[in-house]
């Protein structure tokens, strides 16, 4: 459709084609100094879209996203903007809004009915974009943990988070009441694409550099090219800030301190656990000299440090008086790869006193199952019945105080944020019926 309303106007007014020679924008940035970067931060508009190109058919691989691009959306993107042009030059007072009229008057309603519907697919694909980094910076420990539902028994990516749906829903209402137009939300727009290609490259070259073993030099080189075209439209669009370009940066900024408060807060958190650690070794040094009742049955107790004892055996130990005659460790890891292959997922070890240590492994865009990783051990010699297997869940109660190594008001954010945060017996698919939780309190 837009190649074919593009097509329409060029057809009428064919002069339009000699724009395709680049010296005519040339000499406009050259004759027109000062208005030349405000036209920048226009123009950039016609290429956004591209990163989500990307974003939405990156898992397909190089070929389909070059093919999709130079054979099919190329093409029909600057024969809709050649003939957006055309139709200015035939008729100036058109500038008001060249893509609808750039149809006939009766066309104007499907148009519109066919952008909304192109909205709605853009959307979902900007939406599942969504889901799927909150569920990576999830398992990379920057933001708690929330509900994930999984809509497909055959793609592992295929997730909805309603948190992230809801927030997003209201964030869209607050963003199109606040701004009232596209043409305004188009500075926020702007900076927001330009921004994103920055980092982009910077990021990238650091990869090359880094984890592809280009060197520095070669990286620099190589991406100071798309840099210094991407910082000229970040130059231009700064000027928008005061016209809502303001919006995606104080955003942005907003979710990075959240982020950040999220990953000190559990540094924080870990450090106060660990002044009342308890070497695991020793622990189980201490049970051979004085060992409690053994009960029937097996307790399984989430331990994020592997060598020490969990909070939570150890206030059953007090209170209850009691150990399990089979005590299992668990201690689940998120490294920075994608997936863990299924051979490397449980790592286990057999201790005294009938004590086990389990390892799972898991990757960033793998999906956390405890239950179904521990079935992988009855190969160790290790395996369940689940009517005889109770987990033990450790749940602290934080509270902020004055003077900590973290601001008084970041602490408030944390405490607020991990109080709410999903709870670890359905992120981990625990069956619920299963699960013993013991309380304390922390201060922060």
């Amino acid at each position: 459709m837009l190649a074919l309303l593009g097509l329409h106007n060029i057809v009428a007014h064919p002069d339009i084609l000699m724009a395709i020679n680049p010296v005519y924008g040339i000499e406009f940035l050259l004759d027109n100094k000062a208005m030349s970067l405000i036209a920048m931060g226009n123009v950039v508009l016609a290429v956004t879209g591209a990163e989500a190109l990307y974003a939405d058919m990156g898992h397909f691989g190089r070929k389909p996203i070059s093919r999709a691009w130079f054979a099919f959306v190329l093409p029909a993107l600057v024969l809709n903007y050649f003939g957006q042009g055309a139709l200015i030059l035939a008729e100036p007072e058109a500038a008001k809004n060249p893509f609808f009229l750039s149809a006939p008057d009766w066309a104007l309603i499907p148009l519109v009915a066919l952008a909304t519907m192109a909205t709605v697919i853009a959307s979902q694909a900007v939406i599942s974009g969504a889901f799927s980094v909150t569920r990576q910076a999830m398992q990379l420990g920057f933001v708690p943990r929330m509900e994930v539902q999984h809509t497909s028994d055959k793609e592992q990516g295929q997730i909805y988070l309603p948190a992230v749906n809801w927030g997003l829903m209201v964030a869209v209402m607050i963003l199109v009441l606040g701004f009232k137009s596209s043409n305004n939300l188009a500075a926020a727009y702007g900076i927001a694409v330009t921004g994103d290609m920055v980092i982009t490259s910077i990021l990238a070259t650091v990869v090359v550099a880094k984890v592809w073993k280009w060197g520095w030099l070669k990286a620099g080189l190589l991406f100071s090219c798309f840099l210094s075209v991407e910082l000229v439209f970040l130059a231009a669009n700064i000027l928008k800030i005061p016209d809502g370009g303001w919006f995606p940066l104080l955003a942005g900024m907003a979710i990075f301190i959240v982020m950040m408060t999220w990953k000190r807060g559990r540094q924080l958190l870990s450090e106060r656990l660990k002044g009342e650690r308890l070497e695991l070794s020793m622990f189980l040094d201490s049970l051979g000299s004085s060992m409690p009742t053994r009960v029937a049955g097996t307790s399984i107790f989430l331990n994020a440090d592997t060598k020490g004892v969990p909070h939570a055996l150890l206030h059953n130990l007090m209170h209850n008086k009691v150990l399990h005659e089979r005590v299992v460790l668990v201690s689940v890891q998120f490294f920075d790869v994608p997936y863990v292959p299924d051979i490397d997922r449980v790592e286990v070890h057999q201790l005294k006193e009938n004590f086990w240590s389990v390892v799972i492994h898991y990757g960033f865009m793998d999906d956390p199952n405890v239950p179904g990783a521990l079935d992988r051990c009855a190969v160790f010699g290790l395996d369940f019945s689940p009517l005889e297997t109770s987990y033990f869940i450790g749940r602290e109660t934080l509270i902020p105080r004055l003077g900590s190594e973290m601001a008084f008001w970041r602490e408030k954010i944390f405490v607020a944020m991990f109080r709410n945060a999903g709870s670890a017996t359905a992120y981990f698919k625990i069956p619920s019926n299963r699960v013993v939780e013991l309380g304390t309190q922390v201060v922060l």
